[in-house]
């Protein structure tokens, strides 16, 4: 099983340029089976354009997730405040194995009707076009 998270196009480029080793959460997915992250960039792209490894998934108060991951964030301390303000919990996934694709798949492209999720979604292996 994969989840494919939407994140925004700046988010993504830091990714792949590996200055962003944490994708922050709110929630995080409840499955224990969840082989690899798909990378789905928001408009104006609006695509599939890679993805990546779980290597561990950390949670905790937003201050010491904080404490925690910020050399490797890739965003500033401000946006993640603003991003976890009121809340008592914070998850940070932490990326390894990055590939990017060379192609962007467009979701029309998945074999069963996929809809760029709020936050993830679910993807099976059997829902992607073999990749060269």
């Amino acid at each position: 099983m994969n989840v494919l998270l939407s994140i925004k196009p700046e988010y993504v480029e830091r990714i792949f340029s590996g200055e962003k080793k944490f994708e922050y959460r709110k929630s995080i997915f409840k499955r224990n089976d969840i082989k690899k992250i798909v990378i789905y960039s928001t408009m104006p792209e609006g695509k599939i354009v890679g993805e990546f490894s779980i290597e561990q998934i950390h949670d905790n108060s937003p201050e010491l997730i904080w404490k925690k991951t910020k050399k490797s964030s890739g965003i500033q301390k401000s946006f993640f405040d603003s991003y976890f303000i009121g809340r008592k919990k914070a998850y940070a996934i932490e990326i390894a194995d990055v590939i990017k694709y060379d192609t962007p798949i467009k979701l029309s492209q998945l074999s069963k009707k996929v809809t760029a999720p709020q936050s993830f979604s679910y993807l099976n292996d059997d829902m992607f076009p073999k990749m060269a």
